[in-house]
């Protein structure tokens, strides 16, 4: 069994970003610049949204994080996107969600503009992603790729399982994985909460992708011997044992399921410090996007 060490992967994706960033800087080219919404004080979504500035700092990106108060209205939220839209100083940014439940989420990702939406939930860039098209992939996703790839993890004519559909990881997962090329050409099933006989169907995996955030969900029995697992789940576990109080657990009961699996990623330091990495990856091509128009 093979640990896919997110924690790694992405410390090395970040100092080839840096070398990028310092080389950019000797030629005296303007470096990317990624902006952050957060919409009140979610802890989670704090803590998510500082381990991205931090980590532009330590590349070398400039970063800026705009906070509105919780009782933000849909209508300050949309004229501070367009804002971000319109400042040729920024070359991506990202909407933390979730939101208050007075903004339309939908509305407000349909409201950044494509060129510069890092994150990858537009939906002219999911379309694009669907169709083989150059784009931004989600960072969740392209973190997963990115993991499979770099452990050489083959994915050709193998039976992935996905487990959850949301628009973040479930859905773009199982049309990434049947895609040609590298990592994909696997057969898909996508499965989710109205999914018979689950168990039956994880038993058939070679690959697991698990996205549906219920701790500890996919036991050793569910699985074969020799499958690579994927557990994208995070979920804080009270524990009065911990210094903290609680614990990071995922999908995935690591304890079972690793004795069979042959790769699996741990939570946390799986998938999770992939993602943030992806996210600089995707405002690097922003810049050359942008860049590239710019010379048009």
């Amino acid at each position: 069994m093979e640990i896919l060490d997110g924690k790694k992967i992405s410390n090395q994706i970040k100092d080839e970003i840096a070398a990028e960033v310092a080389q950019m800087k000797d030629r005296g080219e303007k470096v990317p610049h990624l902006a952050a919404i957060l919409v009140g004080n979610d802890g989670a979504s704090l803590t998510y949204v500082g381990s991205k500035v931090k980590a532009c700092e330590r590349i070398g990106f400039e970063s800026t994080l705009v906070k509105m108060p919780s009782t933000t209205s849909e209508l300050e939220l949309l004229k501070k996107i367009e804002e971000l839209n319109k400042d040729k100083e920024i070359d991506g940014f990202i909407v933390q969600l979730p939101l208050p439940k007075q903004i339309d989420t939908q509305k407000v990702l349909l409201a950044v503009d494509p060129d510069k939406d890092v994150d990858g939930f537009h939906p002219m860039n999911f379309g694009k992603m669907a169709l083989d098209m150059s784009t931004f992939i989600p960072a969740t996703p392209f973190g997963i790729l990115e993991l499979l790839e770099r452990y050489n993890v083959q994915t050709q004519g193998k039976h992935t399982v996905v487990i959850g559909r949301s628009h973040i990881v479930g859905r773009p997962m199982s049309i990434l994985m049947g895609r040609k090329g590298f990592p994909g050409n696997s057969t898909v099933t996508l499965t989710h909460s109205h999914t018979k006989n689950i168990d039956e169907i994880t038993r058939q995996a070679d690959i697991i992708i698990s996205a549906l955030g219920v701790p500890g969900f996919l036991k050793g029995d569910m699985v074969k011997e020799g499958v690579v697992v994927i557990d994208v789940g995070i979920t804080r576990v009270t524990d009065e044992t911990t210094p903290k109080g609680y614990r990071i657990v995922g999908d995935v009961e690591y304890e079972e399921v690793s004795k069979k699996a042959s790769y699996i990623t741990p939570v946390p330091g799986g998938v999770g410090p992939m993602t943030i990495a992806m996210l600089l990856k995707n405002t690097l091509l922003a810049r050359e996007r942008h860049r590239e128009k710019a010379a048009l």
